[in-house]
């Protein structure tokens, strides 16, 4: 990787759960952008646009930003658009998101999300980036990363990794103290979003690849 870094996400969390160890690594040396399509909570209510909807979304893009400005990252977007609904988002409105949002920041690598995920707001999320960075975008390299509780359950289909970052425990213990921001998200283990889950992931991917931990990652694209 060099110069600037695009972190794509659906919800906040998924950035952290991705790319939290990376960012804990590259802290100071590259600069990180996250931006969220999504707001991730209004999913859990039946009327969407509630008062109480609103509150939990607020609350929750309090927590992404904690999350983000204790690993050190000082640009973020939220675009809010409705959890679990993105299907019913014209695609092009979300490709001109992402599109402006490479525009005016100009990162060379993307990272988004997968399309082993489970969740259909990811899959969205990965079709509008595959548009918004075709060659011509300016974007050297593509990657895809994992979610827990959304990676692991597609079932159908499996992540497969084929880029992995060495990361110390320092950079694990980032990533974990920085997902402990979402209270509203983080359980306990066995549940994938639980720092336990978080640190066996990582030793996983160490093993995979050589290292004692590890963030994995599957290459979409990339141009020398």
């Amino acid at each position: 990787m060099e110069g600037k870094v695009l972190i794509i996400a659906a919800h906040p969390d998924d950035d952290i759960l991705g790319c939290g160890g990376i960012i804990s690594r590259y802290k100071g040396v590259l600069d990180f952008k996250v931006i969220f399509i999504s707001e991730g909570s209004s999913c859990r209510f039946n009327n969407h646009e509630s008062k109480e909807a609103k509150i939990e979304i607020e609350k929750r893009n309090k927590m992404a930003i904690k999350a983000l400005n204790f690993l050190g990252v000082k640009e973020y977007s939220f675009y809010n658009l409705p959890c679990g609904r993105l299907d019913q988002i014209p695609q092009i409105q979300i490709n001109k998101i992402i599109e402006n949002e490479i525009k005016l920041f100009k990162p060379k690598t993307v990272f988004t999300h997968s399309l082993a995920d489970s969740n259909k707001d990811h899959h969205k999320v990965l079709d509008s980036t595959i548009i918004a960075t075709r060659p011509g975008s300016g974007v050297k390299e593509v990657m895809s990363y994992e979610v827990l509780s959304s990676t692991e359950w597609g079932f159908l289909k499996s992540f497969k990794p084929n880029i992995f970052f060495k990361l110390e425990k320092k950079n694990i213990d980032d990533k974990c103290k920085a997902f402990e921001f979402y209270t509203t998200e983080i359980k306990k283990y066995p549940y994938p979003r639980s720092t336990d889950s978080i640190k066996i992931l990582a030793k996983m991917r160490g093993i995979q690849s050589g290292n004692n931990y590890s963030e994995a990652f599957t290459l979409i694209r990339k141009n020398r």
